[in-house]
């Protein structure tokens, strides 16, 4: 059950979304660990997330439903702000990166509050974890199991990403990399628009 809870993680942390071009932004920013780190805070959410939808907590999932929209618009202000940050501040020399860089600990904290911004995943790791219990309740080593087995598939991939994707994007010029920074700041407002636009829906 961990193995398939971590294909599962890693199944949700793969497709290019607003946390891959923060990881990408960042990593081109301030290196790999900074990458790293906004990754992990994606992940710890999944985490979060999972533990939340294997404990079966009819309440929470209510919850999740009444707190959709609001939080959904908070998500929609903080990747706006995220993707005008992007575009304003100037790209550092890679000797600069670590000293100019956000932080690492603020760079995991802020993915951490986007990715939990939309509680409607519970629901999705809700019907994960049915799937992999077979219908049934889940035993107590079984919701460790795919806790865990979520929470490394969704780091391994971030990790991956940073320091293997890091590893490519360091061999870009310094304009190679001033476009694809610019590039991951309007695609981040992109998103902004699409979650706003979600939340407007709900």
């Amino acid at each position: 059950m961990f193995w398939q809870a971590g294909l599962i993680g890693l199944a949700i942390a793969a497709p290019v979304g607003p946390i891959g071009l923060l990881c990408i932004s960042r990593t081109l920013r301030g290196g790999p660990r900074l990458g790293l780190a906004t990754g992990l805070g994606a992940a710890s959410a999944d985490a979060l997330f999972a533990l939340a939808g294997v404990a079966g907590s009819n309440a929470l999932l209510h919850l999740a439903g009444q707190l959709a929209r609001p939080l959904g618009w908070a998500g929609c202000a903080l990747l706006a702000w995220m993707g005008m940050a992007t575009l304003r501040r100037p790209m550092l020399e890679p000797a600069k990166r670590e000293e100019g860089g956000v932080g690492l600990w603020r760079a995991y904290a802020g993915t951490l509050l986007l990715t939990l911004s939309n509680p409607m995943t519970i629901l999705s790791f809700a019907a994960v974890a049915a799937g992999l219990s077979g219908g049934m309740p889940a035993s107590g080593a079984q919701q460790l199991a795919i806790v865990a087995g979520v929470l490394c598939g969704s780091a391994s991939w971030w990790l991956a990403l940073a320091y293997g994707g890091g590893a490519l994007l360091s061999r870009l010029g310094a304009r190679g990399r001033r476009w694809l920074d610019a590039g991951c700041g309007l695609l981040l407002l992109g998103f902004a628009v699409l979650l706003a636009w979600r939340a407007a829906g709900i």
